[in-house]
């Protein structure tokens, strides 16, 4: 008999955990020819979270936790639950119902029936989802997989089945700055989309604002591109051949009609401009610069303070 292991990241979900472990087990019961391994990850949560891991390990032996030292975030959380599944299958689900349970059975009869090495899931829709929200997402995808050659599918959730061989060449790449949906399209492996109408959260409040969604989407840019790279060459370039020509203008111009004192208010714009330009070219290469940093360190993705296996922590 095979063992789904199921990686649930926690961040301040004590709403949401009771709703998720009742809505879980209706499927363990249904999915009898499997077992199961359910392994919580909590991310430094605040709230009872942790608590309330604890008493559903002490109810139900396979409720199993992970608890950090502090917040590393959702894809510290995923790292550490896909290095301690046990698992022949691995998925990772949010326990906030938005990846419907209800789909893991479907999942699981793919990967035992069909030549696939794991099964993904992307949204058809975004109903419920503020319009802003929506755009940006829309043109994050467009972006990044103009500029990738690793492609990320629009719409494309976290929520996955996985056998064990895909787990283990995603843990190869041990990077520091992570990005899951860039890592899982990039180690490859056979993989069959299924689509699904968006749902809302089942209790709770999302902890994901307009602002962390940006900053982890400069983690998908840098992490699957050097082409903002290719961009900040390219305008250096640019404006020093501009300059260049704009040399010869203006010693033309003055040996043909003098020096007069002459446009200053335009002369500020260019130079505005130029510095806006340069500027934003540094940038990039700061946040490539800024990756390279944090990975040359060798600082650990996560500290384990807590386990239900070993109640003396560790560090990955």
């Amino acid at each position: 008999m095979h063992t789904i292991s199921v990686i649930i990241p926690c961040f301040n979900e004590e709403e949401a955990l009771p709703v998720y472990y009742e809505a879980m087990t209706k499927v363990m019961e249904q999915m009898d020819m499997a077992e199961f391994e359910l392994l919580f990850v909590d991310d430094g949560s605040t709230d009872r979270t942790l608590g309330i891991l604890k008493s559903l390990n002490e109810r139900d032996e396979r409720c199993m936790y992970l608890s950090f030292s502090r917040n590393f975030g959702k894809e510290a959380a995923i790292y550490a639950g896909l290095g301690n599944a046990k698992g022949d299958y691995v998925a990772i689900m949010d326990v906030d119902l938005q990846d419907p349970p209800s789909l893991l059975p479907k999942m699981y009869g793919i990967l035992e029936n069909e030549e696939y090495d794991s099964v993904a899931t992307k949204r058809s829709t975004r109903t419920g989802e503020p319009k802003i929200r929506s755009f940006l997402s829309e043109s994050f995808y467009k972006f990044i997989n103009r500029i990738s050659k690793t492609e990320i599918v629009n719409g494309a959730r976290d929520y996955r089945l996985m056998k064990r061989k895909m787990v283990d060449a995603v843990l190869e790449m041990s990077e520091y700055n992570r990005f899951s949906k860039g890592i899982f399209q990039w180690v490859g492996f056979r993989t069959k989309w299924l689509e699904y109408e968006n749902v809302e959260r089942a209790a709770g409040e999302t902890k994901w604002s307009v602002r962390k969604l940006f900053l982890y989407s400069l983690e998908g840019i840098t992490g699957f591109s050097v082409a903002p790279l290719s961009l900040a060459s390219i305008a250096g370039v640019l404006f020093c051949l501009i300059s260049f020509l704009m040399i010869v203008v203006i010693v033309v111009r003055t040996l043909i009609w003098g020096d007069p004192v002459s446009g200053w208010p335009s002369l500020v714009c260019i130079i505005f401009m130029v510095g806006g330009i340069q500027l934003f070219c540094t940038g990039i290469v700061g946040q490539y610069l800024s990756k390279t940093y944090l990975e040359t360190k060798r600082r650990p993705i996560f500290i384990l303070k807590d386990s239900s296996d070993d109640k003396d922590g560790g560090e990955l």
